[in-house]
């Protein structure tokens, strides 16, 4: 149900004639406010979306699963270095970069509470293909987003008991363990799919791959675009979240692309960790937060996911365009100096040998 005022209708002088006037869908009717019935338009139009979405995005993992070799998989889950190093990133940078943002612009507590709890969420798999475009280690990163999502549910409650003592009670925020048991499920069970075809079928897996990278870049646009949408009501907030929300996924990339360097991890597999570092599952923020909030707090808080959706599609981008420049440039340089030392060897084996140089070389 929502209350309907009729001072946004009418003017003051209107409003002194028609002190009694309501809409003749109203329910209920006293004085100056009315009771209208609920518009499902919104609802249903999420519920259909979020079918959707969900559909396209089980086609993508299937996409990203047929470039993950099950031999390389495994061994990560045998030696997890590189997933503990991103299980320390995700839920160790993460919670605690909330938390000292949270501190440092002085936002009010429950701006504060949402903004560590998208610090303690798992990462998100848009980072799968961000990983594939910059070249990163695909296997990597499919068992860091499985393992993170996994332990989400048990290391999001420990995170939010440690972070949100200062400004709300831990027990009022609802986990939904069945949206994380969902995505954990849209995620393992196509990306098996993914890595039985690429055993059986490589050749075919290759064009599966192609096809579900393209879609799954327009599926991550998609998805920001549509939020935007729905909740094109709830834009006006304070600058200090836009501000907050712009610097926390930079420094998540930042962060993790420096803690895995340190831990000693290939550049490749630096970007793989940066990348699921910042990307947070901003879907499992949002619900989070409708569960846990009253629609008068909801006003203040609850724009914040999809600031920080756009803002770390935004940087995600520029670290794919940054890549993709400085690959064609180091492919093209590489590339020179190996053909320079390819003439230069042919020609002083001919003069050792004292055989025929071709034309090309000469």
């Amino acid at each position: 149900m929502q209350t309907y005022l009729l001072s946004q209708l009418f003017n003051g002088s209107s409003l002194a004639e028609n002190f009694t006037t309501c809409p003749e869908n109203a329910t209920i009717c006293d004085g100056t406010s009315c009771v209208l019935p609920e518009d499902n338009f919104n609802e249903t139009l999420s519920v259909v979306l979020s079918t959707v979405l969900t559909i396209m995005l089980a086609l993508v993992m299937f996409s990203m699963g047929c470039n993950v070799v099950l031999k390389n998989f495994l061994h990560h889950i045998k030696r997890p270095w590189g997933i503990c190093v991103g299980f320390l990133c995700q839920f160790g940078i993460m919670p605690l970069t909330a938390f000292l943002l949270s501190l440092a612009f002085n936002i009010l507590p429950i701006q504060a509470v949402v903004v560590l709890i998208m610090g303690c969420c798992p990462g998100g798999t848009a980072s799968n293909v961000i990983a594939y475009w910059v070249d990163g280690d695909m296997d990597l990163s499919i068992s860091m987003t499985t393992c993170s999502t996994l332990l989400a549910m048990g290391m999001m409650p420990l995170c939010l008991f440690i972070y949100t003592k200062m400004w709300t009670d831990s027990d009022a925020i609802v986990l939904p363990y069945k949206s994380i048991g969902t995505s954990l499920l849209a995620l393992v069970i196509p990306v098996s799919f993914g890595i039985f075809v690429n055993h059986k079928w490589p050749s075919k897996a290759k064009i599966i791959l192609k096809v579900g990278s393209i879609v799954g870049a327009i599926l991550i646009v998609l998805i920001a675009v549509v939020g935007g949408i729905l909740y094109k009501g709830s834009w006006v907030i304070t600058p200090k979240l836009w501000i907050i929300g712009t610097i926390f996924p930079a420094a998540g990339y930042s962060l993790g692309f420096l803690l895995a360097r340190l831990a000693g991890l290939s550049w490749h597999r630096c970007r793989t960790v940066s990348l699921e570092t910042g990307m947070q599952n901003t879907q499992l923020c949002s619900t989070i937060v409708q569960l846990s909030f009253s629609p008068a707090q909801l006003e203040l808080m609850f724009t914040f996911p999809l600031i920080y959706s756009i803002f770390q599609l935004l940087f995600a981008l520029l670290i794919l365009g940054g890549y993709r420049l400085y690959r064609r440039f180091h492919v093209k340089t590489k590339t020179d100096v190996e053909k320079t030392e390819q003439k230069e060897d042919s020609t002083s084996n001919a003069k050792i040998n004292e055989g025929f140089v071709s034309n090309e070389t000469k």
